[in-house]
């Protein structure tokens, strides 16, 4: 196919296509003169993966490009997991305090966190490499949450915890008998980027259920959003939505 199809087909506007050919997001069409190329399924596929990534994913074209690259070799499940995650690093952003920049008054919080980290893995026994983005990243998560008076623990995040446990024996199944392992990849990643916000998203409905059911009373006039702050415009709202990224 032409690229003015690839565009159709896609819903991606032509200058983006270039733009993603340009950055090394998507492979070469096949070229049939000098300055035109065809396509094929394959584009079609990968494009709408970049483009998933980057507008739904929230990834940079950087973050996208090195994730890709990251999956194009195919390896056995346990390692295309492990590369995955780790191009894609922490899902959790970093607090300043592994920079040197926490509490002065605490110099040892970044200790205390990070071996609360650990004490979690290694109650729930859990397979995690020493050098893995997650374990850093909860630490930060931890920190983050006592900077704010939440004083959260293993105990307290156990329940949570199992409940991840859970999740990933729901994702692992999706994975099995999948023989493809270019597949396997594309499909970890898509479950790893773009399922998490969607899990978040039914947690928060999950709450206003549960809230619903505990306070009756309360629930009887359904929750409205809060009034736009000051200054708030479609520049700031289109922000937040991520449409200022290329479409």
């Amino acid at each position: 196919m032409k690229m003015s199809e690839l565009s159709r087909r896609s819903g991606v506007a032509i200058p983006t296509i270039k733009y993603y050919l340009r950055e090394g997001l998507l492979p070469a069409g096949h070229a049939t003169a000098s300055n035109q190329a065809d396509y094929d399924a394959d584009h079609l596929r990968r494009l709408r993966l970049v483009r998933a990534l980057i507008s739904f994913g929230g990834l940079s074209v950087t973050a996208s490009r090195e994730v890709l690259r990251a999956i194009s070799e195919p390896l056995d499940l346990y390692h295309t997991l492990g590369v995955t995650h780790y191009a894609l690093g922490a899902p959790v952003a970093d607090t300043g305090a592994s920079a040197g920049t926490g509490n002065p008054d605490a110099p040892g919080e970044d200790d205390d966190c990070a071996a609360e980290a650990a004490a979690l893995v290694d109650r729930m026994g859990w397979s995690v490499g020493e050098e893995s983005p997650g374990r850093a990243a909860l630490a930060a998560g931890l920190r983050a949450l006592r900077g704010v008076g939440a004083d959260v623990g293993t105990d307290e995040l156990l329940p949570y915890a199992e409940l991840a446990a859970a999740t990933a024996r729901v994702d692992l199944d999706h994975l099995a008998g999948i023989e493809d392992r270019i597949d396997v990849a594309e499909r970890a990643l898509v479950m790893t980027v773009l399922l998490e916000p969607v899990l978040a998203t039914l947690r928060r409905m999950a709450q206003e259920h549960e809230a619903a059911l505990r306070y009756p009373s309360e629930s009887k006039q359904p929750p409205r959003s809060p009034a736009p702050r000051a200054g708030t415009d479609t520049a700031d709202r289109g922000a937040r939505t991520g449409s200022h990224r290329a479409t």
